[in-house]
């Protein structure tokens, strides 16, 4: 690919006011993120009560979070394509539905079988939404502020984990963890916000709508699919590299919410409140974390960005393993959740910035779900490592994966101008209307 006039660019970067379609869009956009995270993890908080109640073993419960990410590989994959090739809203509002009435359907589960099909489709909803969440948001605003506008999503998604846990604390004494599931339905309202409230004509965020360069267009054939992320040697060598990325984002993410609490409880010999306060600080140290990242991100760029971020986590991660009392399970707990999560936020604004606006929800779809279905396995390995060995040795796999993920992403050297990328020009197509 050619390279790009970066003057040009930056004057592209300048955009009107958004109008109240647009606006209003975006808004949706973020607040979607919110809302499937609060879907996903109605699981975590009702994950004894299933075992309980439908008298599975472990194992059996363990699989559903597993097909779930299984769904959220399909539907990522599915969704992609077609809010690339057909309208970005209509897909959008479709993916919404899908895992929200898949969610309160789980309210009539007779058996296990039931339950893993209910959460592959709402793992397909789930899927399919945060690319093309991205995708629409990538369209709107300009590249140099992408990054804290996706960083927004991010935290978006922290308070609707949040939400989660506090529904779950009132509903399931009251109505069992079947009636949870209920609340499932609650996404459904941002829909009927947006039809009410955005014109899609008034967009200009459609595939057909966008003037790419001609070096895009030589990447990119009239119907994009997946198989453009791999159509140059340099495309796939660069998909692969996010791909690994994204595998250790959320490796490491699993690896700390599922096991560093027990871990450190265990070792220490401290106990924090059912966990409740080290969650607390975690997902608020995560949320800095975000915000923080956006703003260096359109400051000074994803290379110095992730690389500063990745060599902070393989650090923090490990030196969490001396926290010898409960204040430093607590304070440590803040510091790895900013680093380690606060890079979450970024890919999407990456992401869109490395590929052609043409195949931007196929390329952030494909990529983090990628992540998702492999790096959700990291529980299992430190399963087994805790079985063989010692926490000393989890620390330094969660860390060496932070230097894997550096490593890989220096090798990337189409990141030092990734603050330039294609979907600008769709800006510029906006600005000259």
């Amino acid at each position: 690919m050619e390279k790009i006039n970066e003057k040009n660019l930056q004057t592209a970067d300048v955009t009107k006011p958004l109008n109240k379609s647009q606006r209003n869009a975006l808004i949706a956009a973020i607040v979607a993120s919110g809302t499937d995270d609060l879907n996903v993890m109605f699981l975590a908080f009702s994950m004894s009560s299933i075992i309980a109640d439908l008298a599975i073993s472990s194992v059996a419960a363990g699989w559903i979070a597993t097909i779930t990410n299984f769904g959220m590989l399909a539907g990522g994959l599915v969704f992609g394509v077609l809010a690339d090739r057909y309208s970005k809203m209509k897909v959008f509002y479709l993916t919404i539905l899908t895992f929200s009435i898949a969610t309160a359907l789980i309210f009539f589960t007779p058996n296990i079988q039931y339950l893993y099909l209910l959460r592959f489709i709402a793992g397909i909803g789930v899927g399919g939404e945060y690319g093309v969440a991205i995708s629409i948001m990538a369209g709107l605003v300009p590249s140099k502020q992408l990054g804290r506008i996706s960083s927004l999503n991010g935290i978006v998604g922290q308070i609707g984990s949040i939400t989660s846990a506090l529904l779950a604390g009132f509903i399931v004494p009251a109505l069992g963890w079947r009636g949870l599931f209920l609340f499932g339905l609650l996404p459904i309202l941002v829909v009927v916000w947006a039809k009410l409230t955005i014109k899609e004509d008034e967009l200009g965020i459609n595939t057909d709508e966008v003037v790419e360069d001609a070096a895009a267009e030589e990447i990119v054939g009239a119907k994009p699919a997946i198989s453009d992320l791999f159509k140059t040697p340099a495309l796939t060598y660069q998909t692969i590299i996010l791909m690994v990325m994204t595998t250790v984002q959320i490796a490491g993410y699993f690896g700390m919410m599922n096991w560093l609490p027990t871990i450190m409880q265990e070792q220490v010999g401290v106990t924090v409140s059912g966990s409740s306060s080290w969650m607390i600080t975690t997902i608020l140290g995560m949320c800095l974390g975000m915000l923080t990242f956006g703003q260096i991100l359109d400051r000074i760029g994803p290379r110095l960005a992730y690389g500063s971020y990745l060599i902070a986590s393989a650090i923090a991660v490990y030196l969490f393993t001396f926290a010898n009392s409960g204040a430093a399970i607590l304070i440590g707990g803040a510091i790895v959740g900013f680093f380690v999560n606060g890079m979450f936020a970024g890919y999407g604004a990456m992401i869109s910035r490395l590929y052609p606006f043409k195949i931007n929800a196929i390329a952030n779809n494909t990529i983090l779900n990628v992540g998702r279905a492999v790096g959700g396995f990291s529980s299992v390995i430190i399963g087994y490592i805790l079985d063989v060995s010692s926490v000393s040795m989890v620390m330094i796999f969660l860390s060496s994966l932070y230097i894997i993920s550096f490593i890989a992403m220096m090798s990337l050297k189409q990141l030092k101008r990734a603050n330039f990328e294609q979907h600008q020009l769709h800006i510029q197509h906006k600005v000259n209307d």
